[in-house]
């Protein structure tokens, strides 16, 4: 890929990018572990490929944010084909572009496969374990509105349930500490291995600091939830 190529694929991220926990650090973050990843495979590579995908897989994040039936990586991997038949790309190598974005999502049914979407899938993957995984998810639920946690009958809810509410809890449950026998690549495996024991360890001390200040509501035990006039 030539340079004149690639800024354009930049410039047209950047305009699509408008969330601070999917921002184009988050993009670069994802580019740069593709391509460590990619750097110690014995397979080929098509790195024109791999680049792109890695810098356009969240382009859909906004359409999905408007209507939250929509999945940023079908709209994405779609924007991004569109952009790219735009610019002179062919219609396989253009397809391959979408078929890696529409695949990189943890909740998708979409199931990488080839080496540049497993790569993708992989690296976006990296981006949400350990201390940053959780940074960002924090960041992402305060956008949309969820709370740390919810509490049912004076118990702190952990989200274990499907049903129960989104709150960051219920995130962690449900995806961030599933994440970890997920990973296509042993280089992605090893790498995210090494931050799993930090994120449990925060969310314990969390859990454990939330449930140490309910315990004063036992002194004033007439009183279940505060009221506001």
């Amino acid at each position: 890929m030539d340079k004149i190529m690639y800024n354009k694929i930049e410039k047209f991220m950047y305009n699509c990018m408008n969330d601070s926990a999917h921002d184009s650090e988050h993009i670069f973050r994802v580019l740069y572990q593709s391509l460590s990843i990619a750097s110690e495979r014995t397979e080929k590579i098509n790195y024109d490929v791999l680049i792109t995908s890695s810098l356009l897989h969240d382009i859909g994040r906004e359409k999905q944010y408007n209507d939250p039936k929509i999945c940023h990586a079908e709209i994405g991997g779609l924007m991004a084909k569109e952009f790219l038949l735009k610019n002179d790309w062919s219609e396989i190598e253009a397809e391959h572009v979408n078929k890696c974005i529409s695949s990189h999502r943890f909740r998708g049914d979409n199931i990488p496969d080839t080496i540049e979407a497993k790569i993708l899938f992989d690296s976006d993957k990296l981006d949400a374990v350990g201390f940053l995984g959780i940074a960002r998810t924090l960041l992402y639920e305060g956008h949309v509105g969820y709370n740390l946690y919810s509490v049912n009958n004076g118990e702190i809810v952990h989200g274990e349930q499907k049903t129960d509410e989104e709150t960051f809890l219920k995130e962690y449950n449900h995806k961030l500490k599933t994440l970890y026998n997920k990973f296509y690549t042993e280089e992605a495996k090893e790498q995210a291995n090494k931050y799993k024991e930090y994120a449990q360890l925060f969310y314990d001390k969390l859990v454990e600091q939330v449930e140490e200040a309910y315990k004063s509501k036992e002194k004033i035990g007439f009183i279940t939830r505060p009221h506001i006039a």
